[in-house]
């Protein structure tokens, strides 16, 4: 019990230090993992199992939350393999070029065993960018779903090549699980209707996401991560999947915090190790330029392309597996493994850097970088008005519905909602409300509005206070002159959004608790 509490010390620290330095705590976890090994403090004998479950736990919670449609999107598919095939490319001629200078540990490679180095260095880190994402409350952003279905589909080919270079074959019985996978997920809607909420909630996300996901796939041959992905997608779009998500969103956290570490327990690097590694990182640039040049040949706009290419410049975890595989297979020297876990991650240390500066970079970007004809743009990102609303809404969850419903039904108001989530968009449409897909906490989206001149009423209902944050800020400097209205979590934001210019602040609790009381006493009044 010790060695945990010592362990649990460390980490804690490492990650505030980093925090007090207005970095993602992320880095302190990677950071303590070299550190304790350099140190030969022992790995805890459970650690490599936390990282597994947390890995298992993150890809659950994005197949929660992905719209499978999203995949089909020529932007993600076409995107994804060119830039694997260019990635590998560019990879591979650099790797040749050290080989040619006699570079330690590249010296004397084949062009097949490069070729393979550049495979493992064309993945980006879905751990990563979705942290970050979260962390930014962008991950329900254009951008950010786009960047996700990359990521999905570059899970999806590392898995293939996995199960092919580890001469692992799938069973017979994995033709009956993928059959069965229909009906199980029929079954498993109906079971969740009644679920308890609270705890019983989270360890129902936890059995589907760990037995007929994780388990399931493992013993048939097939990787269990993948398993945990397919199962959150089977559930995606039920009504209860958010509750979930936020249940186990904690829970994930915290075993991530293990997948952290253990990059640091990979091999105390040597020298040449540290120093190949870090030369790597030199083909980060080129990663993001290749992704920001893909995106934009689909028409989408400057900030969409920037964004996704500098939080998708980084290397990924598979890339550690790639090497392993590798390496087992004789094809690379066990020293790769260290070289891989000092490239990852370097790469980390520096995509959090630069996604900290996403803005300035994008700014330095539009300068330099053709603007699209607003005619000849993504379909997604063309321009929109507010057209005869007098009442916009702006998060269209249940707080935002209600206040639409409020202000349509009971005042008579012409009202747009604003929301970011395809399936809510549709379901809302269905249901007869007049709603735009749009990211109101997109500095973009204001720069397509062309107009708030006739809207008297903005209710501020997204989920997250920076998104709000953004939000008010933008109408504040636009002079617009109507009602702003916003909804606060907690004091300290509430506060922020007085000093903003806010003409209305309901605290989310104290709101509930009003309406509540006005319910009561109708109830009472009717009775009387």
């Amino acid at each position: 019990m010790s060695d945990v509490a010592f362990f649990l010390a460390a980490t804690f620290a490492a990650g505030l230090v980093m925090s007090l330095m207005r970095l993602p705590a992320l880095l302190g976890f990677l950071a303590i993992g070299f550190v304790l090994n350099g140190f030969g403090v022992q790995e805890l004998p459970f650690l490599d199992s936390i990282a597994d479950l947390g890995v298992a736990l993150l890809l659950f919670g994005i197949g929660l939350k992905l719209d499978v449609r999203s995949l089909l999107a020529r932007e993600v598919w076409v995107t994804t393999a060119g830039h694997l095939a260019l990635s590998v490319a560019v990879g591979t001629g650099f790797l040749w070029v050290l080989a040619l200078i006699g570079y330690p540990l590249v010296a004397g490679l084949g062009l097949g065993s490069l070729a393979l180095i550049g495979f493992a260095l064309s993945f980006s880190s879905t751990v990563f960018v979705i942290k970050v994402l979260e962390e930014h409350a962008e991950l329900q952003s254009f951008y950010g779903r786009t960047a996700i279905g990359i990521l999905v589909m570059q899970d999806l080919a590392a898995v293939i090549f996995m199960s092919a270079a580890g001469g692992q074959v799938p069973s017979l019985w994995a033709v009956p699980l993928l059959a069965a996978l229909a009906p199980l997920g029929w079954v498993s809607r109906r079971l969740w209707d009644h679920v308890p909420h609270g705890e019983m909630q989270g360890l129902f996300g936890l059995a589907l996401a760990l037995g007929p996901g994780y388990a399931a796939f493992e013993a048939v041959g097939l990787e269990g991560d993948l398993g945990a992905l397919v199962m959150g997608m089977i559930l995606a779009g039920d009504k209860a999947a958010s509750e979930l998500s936020h249940q186990l969103f904690l829970l994930k956290d915290l075993l991530l915090v293990g997948f952290f570490i253990s990059i640091g327990f990979g091999g105390w690097p040597t020298l040449d190790a540290v120093m190949l590694g870090l030369t790597l990182l030199l083909l980060l640039p080129v990663q993001v330029i290749i992704y920001i040049w893909l995106l934009d040949r689909h028409k989408l706009r400057r900030r969409t392309s920037v964004k996704a290419g500098l939080i998708l410049g980084n290397f990924s975890e598979f890339g550690l597996i790639v090497a392993a595989v590798a390496v087992s297979a004789s094809l690379l020297e066990e020293d790769w493994l260290v070289v891989m876990s000092v490239a990852v991650a370097g790469s980390f240390v520096v995509a959090a850097v630069v996604n900290i500066n996403s803005d300035a970079i994008l700014a330095w970007a539009r300068r330099r970088m053709r603007m699209h004809p607003s005619d000849d743009v993504h379909e997604h990102e063309k321009p929109f008005s507010f057209g005869t609303a007098r009442a916009i809404v702006m998060g269209m969850g249940r707080i935002g519905k209600a206040a639409y419903v409020e202000l349509s039904g009971v005042y008579g108001l012409p009202v747009l909602g604003v929301e970011n989530l395809p399936s809510r968009v549709a379901d809302l449409r269905a249901e007869g409300m007049d709603i735009v897909e749009a990211d109101a906490a997109d500095d973009d989206f204001w720069a397509r509005l062309e107009s708030t001149g006739q809207v008297d009423i903005v209710v501020l209902a997204m989920p997250f206070h920076g998104a709000n944050r953004l939000a008010l800020a933008e109408l504040s400097k636009s002079n617009y002159v109507g009602v702003v209205a916003v909804v606060a979590q907690y004091d300290d934001d509430a506060r922020e959004y007085q000093q903003m210019g806010a003409d209305v602040i309901i605290h989310l609790y104290e709101g509930a608790g009003l309406k509540i009381a006005e319910q009561a006493a109708e109830a009472l009044a009717d009775r009387d």
